[in-house]
């Protein structure tokens, strides 16, 4: 069993840089491939990014290529969004999710998830 806490969201104007946070409890952090998705009102979960368990391995959608930025650090249990640019479509609630098969860009792949935190980008 995994459990992940998100962190770090807030309000920014366009053009601004987050970073949100995901701690995650319980053994072998290493072992689970994470990813972060975010959530529009009235759109489908949407994949912002994901790593690899040793974190070599990274994946973004071509719309935040570029402009943010997945990383963890395994001793502290935690994976990064680093999120430069910001812009008013970025608006959404971010989920971190982590599985323990390959990373991956569908949401059915990831077997747990944290509650979100909400990032809303001003014009």
């Amino acid at each position: 069993q995994v459990q992940l806490v998100e962190s770090g969201g807030g309000l920014v104007q366009a053009g601004g840089s987050l970073r949100l946070s995901c701690a995650a409890s319980g053994r072998a952090f290493s072992n689970y491939a994470m990813g972060w998705f975010r959530q529009a009102p009235g759109k489908e979960r949407e994949f912002v990014a994901a790593i690899s368990g040793s974190g070599s391995n990274t994946y973004y959608p071509d719309s935040v290529k570029g402009r943010f930025t997945i990383s963890r650090d395994n001793a502290k249990n935690t994976v990064y969004l680093q999120m430069n640019s910001l812009k008013p479509e970025d608006t959404a609630v971010y989920y971190c999710a982590a599985t323990d098969r390959r990373a991956s860009m569908w949401p059915a792949t990831y077997d747990y998830w944290g509650q979100g935190t909400q990032v809303t980008v001003s014009s």
